[in-house]
């Protein structure tokens, strides 16, 4: 009999795309119940800013997620970092709280400004952690 080539492959992808989902859920889990809005709620009421924060949030933690599944030399590795990620972008939402206190205020009155350079900063901080993974 012959071994099919690609199935060790598909193993692992079948492995690092599920540790990468469930570290994607745990991290909107986290986010989400840190922030003192309720995105969920903000986000059924059609509130735009609500939803350009988290989407952004979300892309600023898979951007380095994504690079450490592509830097990793194990599946272990890519957890570990892929969980330091995580917290880098759980820290970035405290660091723009103390720069902008009135953020989540802000997010629920549905004010845009605030949410577009709040989005830009959880996606800034994303590049420059997928960077700083990219070993």
């Amino acid at each position: 009999m012959h071994s099919i080539p690609h199935l060790a492959s598909l193993t692992d992808f079948l492995m690092y795309l599920g540790a990468s989902l469930g570290l994607t859920a745990l991290y909107m889990v986290l986010y989400t119940a840190i922030t003192p809005h309720s995105e969920w709620k903000l986000l059924r009421e059609g509130n735009l800013s609500a939803a350009l924060a988290l989407g952004a949030s979300l892309l600023g933690f898979v951007l380095p997620l994504a690079s450490a599944i592509a830097h990793s030399v194990s599946l272990l590795d890519c957890v570990f970092w892929g969980s330091v990620s995580l917290v880098v972008q759980i820290l970035a939402f405290f660091g723009l709280r103390l720069m902008v206190p009135t953020l989540c205020d802000d997010i629920t009155a549905d004010r845009r400004g605030t949410a577009t350079i709040a989005a830009f900063f959880f996606v800034s901080v994303g590049i420059l952690n997928a960077a700083c993974l990219s070993w």
